[in-house]
């Protein structure tokens, strides 16, 4: 019997109370609009600048880190395709709008501003997969301010993240040399965040994810066969083994530490015979039991069966695998939490605006601890004649003159060294470049990143505590 007072169904005997004035909250949703994905004082800052005039003077804004994390040598960059990709989905629609007008975010004349809103500016930055230091200029925005600062949210959210994802994946696939690594670690992250650091690791040399929703999306190579729970569903483990290997083919990997590894191995070779593809090791001393398995696949005739190992795998467990008998790794939880650095510390900075006149002014935040060098920049990364890079340089000067800079023939510096331009077109007055979105984005942003890590000095890929892979230094064009 419910209480009819309360009119509600909630039994009269129940502790709880409703306020009567409570809405019903609405169901959570996807909404195809992603312009609400950003902080609220990006609105607040475009009101105040429409009304006072400035909002449509022409700006520079460039993302950078000040620092790379604690014991890295280089970052990459990674999430530049899902940018561009996510501009097409910037727009404010009619539930955007009604929201910032119930919530008096903004007045009548940015919500008009809003409507009609589409990104005309221009993008440039390193191509996706580049390698990064201290004070690289990964990425320009040019355009009015009221265009410009509407995107920084947005863009920081997805390179912080997803360059953290690419720089851990980099680590990993150094320290595992010539062995494939393949990312599984959707059950460790957001649903949403877990697409996007498959998307990442492949960036940063992964072959494949376990996610199908990232293979769906960017033409990326999927993986996995069975857990344990297959093989505990089964009567015994030989039967889970045949049941694979039935539906599978041979080729499939069969995981054999549900129980004694030893029989586990037996069981698989039983089942597979000695051309089965590969057999998975996902707990205990890896390295050891490595080496007992696969003296026990050879023993059995299975030279050609390989040792998968996953579990908890980072670039240090990788790496202290280096002499063990293991031909690929799976790692999870470390890739898509950036290996104890879940974020570049990428910061979106203004740098240069038209002051009255409209002539171009650098503009520059003091701050301790957060100075910054105003002006736009160039940027290109010098190397030597073996192609072994050797100093991140940044150009600075009158903007019209770096906005023009590209190298000498012949190369230049004191050094003899080469330079090589970082800097590429993204988008064009508001038209983006197709080569960085997409399935083909990301095929272009791995063979970036094995080209610009391949330059660095040897000295990169360690994984020890040290300063950045090379310096950066400033060049003033004055």
């Amino acid at each position: 019997m419910t209480d009819e007072r309360r009119g509600n169904g909630v039994p009269a005997t129940s502790p709880l109370t409703v306020p009567q004035s409570l809405p019903a909250a609405p169901l959570p949703t996807l909404r195809p609009s992603l312009a609400l994905l950003t902080d609220r004082y990006e609105l607040t800052m475009l009101a105040a600048a429409l009304a006072d005039g400035t909002a449509h003077r022409h700006c520079v804004f460039e993302v950078f880190t000040r620092r790379l994390p604690a014991g890295r040598r280089y970052g990459v960059l990674a999430g530049t395709g899902r940018v561009l990709e996510a501009l097409a989905a910037f727009r404010f629609g009619d539930a955007e709008l009604g929201f910032l007008e119930r919530h008096r975010v903004v007045d009548d004349r940015t919500l008009d501003f809003l409507r009609g809103f589409r990104f005309t500016g221009t993008i440039t930055g390193y191509a996706e997969g580049e390698t990064f230091f201290p004070g690289s200029p990964v990425l320009q925005v040019e355009g009015t301010f009221a265009e410009a600062v509407l995107l920084e949210t947005l863009v920081l959210s997805i390179l912080n993240h997803d360059s953290a994802v690419a720089s851990a994946a980099s680590r990993m696939t150094s320290a595992a040399v010539d062995r494939p690594v393949m990312e599984m670690g959707s059950r460790r992250t957001h649903e949403q965040a877990a697409v996007a650091a498959a998307r990442a690791a492949v960036v940063g040399g992964f072959v494949g994810t376990s996610n199908l929703e990232a293979g769906y999306r960017y033409g990326l190579e999927t993986i996995g066969t069975a857990a344990h729970a297959f093989t505990m569903l089964h009567d015994d483990e030989a039967s889970a083994f045949a049941s694979q290997v039935a539906w599978h083919g041979v080729g499939t990997t069969l995981l054999v530490d549900t129980y004694d590894v030893r029989r586990g191995v037996e069981r698989a070779i039983e089942a597979g015979g000695t051309g089965l593809g590969a057999v998975r090791l996902d707990s205990g001393d890896l390295g050891a039991m490595a080496i007992e398995v696969r003296a026990q696949l050879d023993e059995l005739g299975a030279t050609g069966t390989k040792v998968v190992v996953t579990s908890d795998l980072d670039e240090h467990a990788i790496a202290g695998l280096a002499a063990a008998p293991v031909d690929s790794y799976g790692v999870g939880t470390s890739l898509v939490t950036g290996s104890g650095a879940p974020t570049c510390g990428m910061v979106y900075k203004l740098v240069a605006r038209s002051d009255a006149a409209g002539r171009m002014q650098p503009v520059a935040k003091a701050s301790a601890h957060k100075s910054d060098r105003g002006g736009r920049k160039a940027a290109a990364r010098r190397l030597d004649e073996d192609g072994r890079a050797l100093e991140e340089v940044l150009y600075t000067g009158p903007d019209e003159d770096v906005v023009a800079w590209e190298p000498r023939a012949g190369g230049s510096g004191d050094d003899g060294g080469r330079l090589r331009p970082l800097h590429v077109p993204l988008v064009t007055d508001g038209a983006t470049d197709s080569r960085w979105v997409g399935a083909y984005g990301v095929q272009n942003a791995a063979e970036r990143h094995a080209s610009s890590r391949g330059e660095l000095p040897r000295g990169a890929r360690r994984l020890s505590a040290g300063d950045p892979a090379i310096p950066t230094v400033v060049e003033s064009l004055d």
